[in-house]
This record gives C-alpha cells, sequence and structure tokens, in this order.
C-alpha cells in the first residue's frame, strides 16, 4: 500500500477532462476509479488493472482514479455527477463515454471486497463495457 495511487493534490475535474479529450481521439471510454490510498481494496484492484493478462481489456479505457479522501467526503460531486455510491465500501468504479455520459455506475459495492475477487469476475466487467472495437 506504498503506491500513491490516489494522490491528495490532484485535481479530478482536469484529470476526468483529460481523460475524455484522450478517450474521443483514442475511441476509448473512461474508467472512473473512486477510492483511497488507505483502502487496501484499492490497491489491490490496482494491482489486477496492471496483470498482463489484463492488457487487453485495459486497452479501452482511459482510467482516472478519484480520491475521496479520509473521510470519503472528497470529491463528493464527482461522485454525485456520476451517479456512483459510496455506502456500500470502496471501491466503486463508473465507465463514461468521452462525452462524460454515464455508461454504467456501480450501486452494489461490487468491488469493495476486491482481495475476494477472481480475475475472471474483473476482466467481465472491463470487457463488457469497454468500446466496441472500431
Amino acid at each position: 500500500m506504498k503506491k500513491n495511487i490516489y494522490p491528495p493534490d490532484a485535481d479530478a475535474h482536469a484529470e476526468i477532462k483529460e481523460a475524455e479529450e484522450k478517450a474521443a481521439t483514442e475511441h476509448k471510454r473512461v474508467l472512473l476509479v473512486f477510492g483511497a490510498n488507505w483502502c487496501f481494496d484499492c490497491h489491490v484492484l490496482d494491482l489486477a488493472f496492471h496483470r498482463p493478462d489484463f492488457s487487453a481489456a485495459m486497452s479501452g479505457y482511459e482510467v482516472v482514479h478519484v480520491d475521496l479522501g479520509d473521510d470519503e467526503k472528497k470529491n463528493a460531486d464527482v461522485v454525485k455527477q456520476f451517479d456512483v455510491t459510496l455506502d456500500r465500501g470502496i471501491p466503486t468504479l463508473a465507465v463514461i463515454e468521452a462525452d462524460g455520459k454515464v455508461v454504467v455506475s456501480q450501486k452494489n459495492g461490487e468491488f469493495e471486497d476486491a482481495r475476494s475477487l477472481t480475475p475472471e469476475a474483473l476482466l467481465e466487467f472491463l470487457n463488457r463495457w469497454k468500446p466496441e472495437a472500431r
């Protein structure tokens, strides 16, 4: 948990805008990962994203880590904007189009216990929501 996945000084709005612009030019979607550096499961999920067998699925996304801070109240406007639910735990994910339109947002804490998820379950989610091949 030494990796600084969620830098406290990051500007979530600017990072999302930049990811949307890049996603538009590269025909990708944006994967928003809501979490915090203190969250063990957030680190587990991030490690999974970097697995070699995930590279094909991840290639369809621009990833933005949205820091929720120590009290899970930081970036509350971003949480609301992308219609994610935090009351079931973190990390939680949303997939958006390059124009900011929500494709899917988690409501049931699907990845809250990332340490017990199988790689296949995460790959299923990523493959289900990645953009169609051009």
